[in-house]
């Protein structure tokens, strides 16, 4: 393929940061090979990585559109792909259409039960990006919508969402806002200076990093819970023990009064987490 021919791609996976898909699918793979006890079949896997590709796209695509005038004016987002140009306000638009067709698609390949539950999760994606200019709970928003990945692939394979579904999205919602609570320190300034909300702005770094850990303690603790709910093995175990010491270690990194290995904690540590608690789910279910 010609260089014009990539163009095009790599602008819009670089809007939606394609990469870290890695932040959510895991989870909802883990939650689909738990809602069977074994490894479902490759139909279901399929669909269900189609749908999550999607409802991420188009999650991501919303937040940019929508936020577009934020980002222009703040020196971290001012490179972005809408505020510098490369993508027009039109362009982003049709990807979200086609995204949200992607999405359905998917969705009405899998049970039915999903086919009633999808604009729950579009509703939520809509909403989040306008949540920061009113009310600083908007990190517990994201976190909702991301958990619902587990809970949307458990019910689309199984048809039912018993209460260990429901504890496990919760996991994925308080592992999310609190990394969240920790991302927004990266505008903590600009939101200040703009009138933009945020758990940091509104109650200081240290209450931040004391909600954050706090968050991620109860993490922890529904993934125990969803555990003791279900007939898993030992590697289970130790994939929550491996989410806990890793929680631990990000926390580790960043202090209130250093926040220079920010980005590792987030990017980095946030990624190997949800792999891991994947793979020993994977390899549990395959013993």
């Amino acid at each position: 393929m010609t260089e014009g021919t990539l163009h095009y791609p790599r602008l819009f996976a670089a809007l939606v940061k394609i990469e870290h898909t890695i932040f959510a699918l895991p989870f909802a793979y883990v939650g689909a090979f738990l809602a069977v006890g074994g490894v479902p079949s490759a139909h279901d896997l399929v669909w269900i990585t189609v749908a999550m590709v999607g409802a991420r796209s188009l999650a991501m695509a919303l937040n940019r559109l929508i936020d577009a005038q934020i980002d222009a004016r703040n020196p971290r987002t001012a490179g972005r792909e809408l505020p510098r140009g490369a993508l027009r306000v039109v362009e982003v638009s049709l990807f979200c259409v086609g995204a949200l067709a992607v999405f359905l698609v998917a969705v009405y390949q899998l049970a039915p039960l999903v086919h009633v539950l999808w604009p729950i999760p579009v509703i939520g994606f809509v909403v989040y990006p306008y949540l920061k200019r009113v009310t600083w709970l908007s990190h517990l928003w994201l976190g909702a919508v991301d958990g619902l990945a587990p809970v949307g692939a458990w019910a689309a394979i199984t048809n039912d969402l018993p209460w260990e579904a429901w504890f496990l999205g919760a996991a994925v919602a308080c592992w999310v806002a609190g990394f969240d609570v920790l991302y927004a320190l990266f505008d903590l300034e600009f939101d200040r200076a703009h009138g933009l909300h945020s758990l940091p702005v509104r109650f200081g770094v240290p209450a931040a990093f004391a909600v954050a850990r706090l968050l991620h303690a109860v993490t922890v603790l529904l993934l125990v819970a969803v555990g003791l709910g279900l007939s898993v093995g030992p590697l289970f175990w130790v994939g929550v023990a491996a989410v806990a010491a890793l929680l631990a270690y990000e926390h580790a990194l960043v202090s209130p009064s250093d926040l220079r290995r920010l980005d590792a904690a987030f990017f980095t540590v946030n990624g190997v987490i949800a792999v891991t608690l994947f793979a020993f789910v994977l390899a549990d279910v395959l013993v």
